[in-house]
């Protein structure tokens, strides 16, 4: 038994893996698109918009569609997806007349795959026979923290060896990723959620159920809390350090997702010997503390330490919220996982959203939006210690 069930946490893990390549590879291209095809800035960032809508679109109608066609063709399908994607990159822009459209297509073709992903992944490690699941839960997405720093350090090196002219190459190398773990999903044994004579909750049952709403303003605070900060490390790090883009792109979102993957880390290995809610109001304590740091210390190298502080803060957030969810709430099968996921995603796309619509107001004061962003945490807060005094 535990040696099958291993070939699944393995492919677990390097799901994650390849959700972080769809998620961080292009991005680290977007100055070369904007050289090689003359795509202008508000195109290339309506790649991102379009990333996330597409994943939020599949977290809406996966619920009732992977209880259609299983699991396993499910996730085989967000690896098929994946690579497609990635492949499509290499070609489709030189295909179509306009560049910019093969680029779009890639996108939302890897997408999908991500966003299936997103869904999939930690229901199938939830349902492995492992001893403390919530240890389990922690380490599969520390491994989307590592394959964030391995697809930026990877990248980094072939560009400095290769040039950043063979950026296609590289993205056929990224592809061979999901293409493996896809024959590894399919010889995996995949474990149901629930015995077939217990059906999954209907979305209706989840609606009416109050902890339910709690849990979702949990991940949304999960998201928001992480993203509002890590998508402006980078600057601080350029601030603090006063080294180069591509130096402060190391120092600020690695650090970050180092961090982040630490805590993750952290849990997954003595996650037997913690307390998961206190762990999780310790760590909102600190998110807070590293939020109020950098919006109100004026000193940009104590930002940064601010921005590594609320990665490892954050850690704990989504795999933390996901182990309580599923303790929580039985029976909550896909359509559970698939509510928290698109709850989790909203929060990504509105914790930068806050912060940099606050910014905008004061004249572009990042300093500002972080500080308005410091009600994630506090959010997130309340709601352990509300939850706790139900339980």
């Amino acid at each position: 038994m535990r040696e099958s069930y291993q070939r699944t946490v393995a492919a677990c893990f390097i799901g994650y893996i390849v959700q972080a390549i769809v998620n961080n590879f292009v991005p680290l291209l977007f100055v070369t698109f904007q050289g090689s095809y003359h795509i202008s800035l508000t195109k290339i960032t309506a790649l991102i918009t379009v990333n996330f809508l597409v994943q939020l679109a599949v977290d809406l109608v996966s619920a009732g569609l992977i209880d259609k066609i299983g699991y396993r063709v499910s996730i085989i399908l967000a690896h098929v997806f994946s690579a497609t994607g990635l492949l499509l990159l290499v070609c489709l822009p030189e295909m179509l007349p306009d560049a910019f459209l093969g680029i779009l297509i890639s996108v939302v073709v890897y997408a999908v795959g991500g966003g299936l992903l997103e869904v999939l992944v930690s229901p199938i490690i939830e349902a492995c026979p492992t001893d403390n699941k919530e240890k389990m839960m922690s380490l599969l997405h520390s491994f989307y923290c590592w394959g964030h720093v391995g697809v930026v350090l990877i990248s980094a090196a072939f560009f400095a060896v290769f040039g950043i002219a063979n950026w296609r190459v590289l993205a056929v190398v990224w592809a061979l990723v999901p293409i493996g773990n896809m024959v590894l999903f399919a010889r995996a044994p995949i474990y149901p959620l629930q015995a077939e004579d217990e059906p999954g909750l209907t979305m209706g049952q989840l609606f009416r159920r109050r902890i339910f709403w709690a849990l979702m303003l949990m991940m949304v605070c999960a998201g928001a809390s992480e993203q509002a900060v890590s998508q402006w490390a980078s600057a601080f790090a350029e601030q603090g350090l006063g080294v180069s883009k591509t130096v402060g792109d190391l120092a600020g979102p690695m650090a970050f997702a180092l961090l982040m993957g630490t805590a993750r880390l952290i849990y997954g290995k003595y996650g037997h010997r913690l307390d998961l809610d206190r762990f999780m109001k310790y760590s909102c304590v600190l998110c807070i503390a590293s939020y109020l740091c950098i919006a109100l210390v004026p000193v940009p190298a104590i930002g940064l330490i601010g921005c590594a502080a609320c990665g490892f803060s954050v850690g704990i957030f989504w795999p933390g919220t996901f182990s309580r969810a599923s303790a929580a709430i039985r029976g909550g099968g896909t359509a559970l996982f698939a509510m928290l996921a698109l709850a989790g995603d909203l929060g990504c796309s509105g914790g930068p959203s806050v912060a940099g619509f606050v910014s905008g107001v004061f004249e572009n004061n990042l300093r500002a939006g972080i500080l308005a962003a410091v009600v994630f945490p506090v959010v997130m807060l309340f709601c352990m210690v509300g939850l706790t005094k139900e339980e």
